[in-house]
């Protein structure tokens, strides 16, 4: 009974660490939103190469959620490429901008642990750089929370970035945000954990992102 106790109480401090730090996070890119946006925001845009495999999976028409959707280029680039996207962000000053570059794109604000979607609605979720802002306990919660939000054989692809150490960003572009550090094998297991097939997991340095990074491919089970 005792350790029953303990799962549960560590359970939800892990959720409320969760709550904290995304709200902590949203809260600097919100005030941080003019320096996030002369990046991410341009008009030129170049395709992640994990974006273009990701899509050779997919046919076009394929419902996909653009998780931590940002200043909405991926979002515009997946319409023009004839996918039905959905892009999901809780900063409400990156979502404005991404309304105002496409006004038919389907946007919603929300926090990414709890989407709020029917279970299989989705082809696939796309996740650059978003839920790297989650704590270790949390990424694996929602890794989870996820897999239901696709169809069997639905596909996931997000990148998470490399190292040891988790916390938050004291300098650099943008402190104050949270990142979560992985290394590869444990990433690897949290992503079959949560009941995920991994289809490629690779480190990968200095594409869109500086840094060392892990990009994955995973696919929900087919029945």
């Amino acid at each position: 009974m005792a350790s029953r106790a303990a799962g549960r109480s560590a359970v939800a401090k892990a959720a409320g660490f969760g709550s904290e730090t995304t709200a902590r996070t949203a809260r600097t890119y919100a005030a941080e939103a003019k320096t996030y946006l002369r990046r991410w925001g341009r008009r030129s845009y170049r395709q992640p190469k994990l974006l273009r495999d990701y899509l050779r999976t997919r046919r076009r028409g394929a419902a996909v959620l653009d998780l931590g959707s940002g200043a909405g280029q991926d979002v515009r680039h997946l319409r023009r490429k004839g996918y039905r996207v959905v892009g999901l962000d809780l900063t409400w000053p990156l979502l404005a901008y991404a309304r105002r570059r496409s006004r038919r794109a389907a946007l919603v604000q929300a926090d990414m642990r709890y989407p709020p979607f029917r279970t299989g609605v989705f082809d696939g979720i796309w996740a650059a750089a978003s839920l790297i802002h989650l704590p270790k306990p949390v990424v694996r919660s929602t890794l989870r929370t996820l897999r239901e939000l696709v169809l069997p054989g639905g596909m996931l692809a997000a990148t998470f970035v490399h190292g040891r150490s988790s916390g938050f960003l004291r300098a650099g572009w943008i402190p104050g945000r949270f990142f979560s550090r992985w290394h590869k094998a444990a990433l690897e297991s949290a992503v079959r954990r949560a009941g995920w097939t991994i289809m490629r997991l690779e480190t990968v340095a200095n594409r869109e992102r500086k840094g060392r990074w892990l990009n994955l491919l995973a696919r929900r089970p087919a029945l």
